[in-house]
């Protein structure tokens, strides 16, 4: 999975490691951090690796999945796409840089990773990917008109890949957390959680436990389907 190294990428890996999935941890600059959670997957008796990779890169899907069936021997059959960058401002001072540099990363690097995932799983005729999308895809925030226009992006591929792969088994889905107790939201967490429902911050183990469902054999008839994590916010 990519952007696995902390926050809901992490909470993820460890979930699906604690299942039995064997999980590659990929990271682009903390490589201690997603050694730690290679640690802890191992420790719970998982098999897991870290891979060093920026998604952004159009050479990182095949370098990534190369390396992941090289090191476990075996076809990728779940992708987890949540990497992500955050670059906020209002939209009449929003750079050209800003811009692309979140859509590059949250839209079109996902969309590359699905790619090239789905070739092994149409071949297999099984496969899962889950797509961490946002709340800000669904309802809108200020000053995020980059990142809100990548995850709403990132829910429209992910339902038209859906219908494409249907026939085949493998199916796509996507989860939109709202506001999660991790360090990527601390900035914007204060405003959107007075507007919670639930009247607080997610956890990212609540996202995971919708993503371990999502790559299930139980969910094997959901497909394009977008389950919101957040509290009511979007409702």
């Amino acid at each position: 999975m990519t952007g696995a190294s902390r926050g809901i990428g992490a909470a993820i890996a460890r979930a699906l490691g604690r299942d039995g999935w064997p999980v590659g941890v990929n990271y682009r600059r903390d490589k201690d951090a997603a050694e730690r959670v290679v640690a802890e997957i191992e420790q719970k008796g998982g098999r897991a690796v870290a891979l060093a990779g920026d998604v952004a890169d159009p050479g990182a899907p095949d370098q990534l999945f190369e390396a992941l069936e090289s090191h476990f021997s075996a076809p990728v059959l779940v992708l987890v796409n949540n990497a992500g960058i955050a670059r906020d401002d209002l939209t009449p001072s929003l750079g050209d840089e800003e811009w692309s540099a979140v859509l590059d990363t949250d839209l079109t690097g996902a969309f590359r990773f699905t790619r090239r995932a789905l070739k092994p799983m149409l071949r297999a005729r099984a496969g899962r990917i889950v797509n961490i999308s946002s709340v800000v895809g669904l309802r809108a925030n200020p000053g995020q008109a980059n990142y809100a226009a990548a995850k709403a992006g990132l829910i429209a591929l992910t339902k038209t890949a859906a219908i494409e792969v249907a026939r085949r088994g493998v199916t796509v889905n996507a989860v939109a957390p709202g506001v999660i107790d991790t360090a990527m939201t601390e900035e914007v967490a204060t405003d959107l959680l007075a507007m919670v429902p639930a009247r607080r911050a997610g956890t990212p183990e609540e996202v995971a436990a919708c993503v371990r469902f999502l790559v299930s054999e139980e969910a094997s008839y959901v497909t394009g389907a977008v389950l919101s994590v957040d509290g009511g916010l979007a409702a």
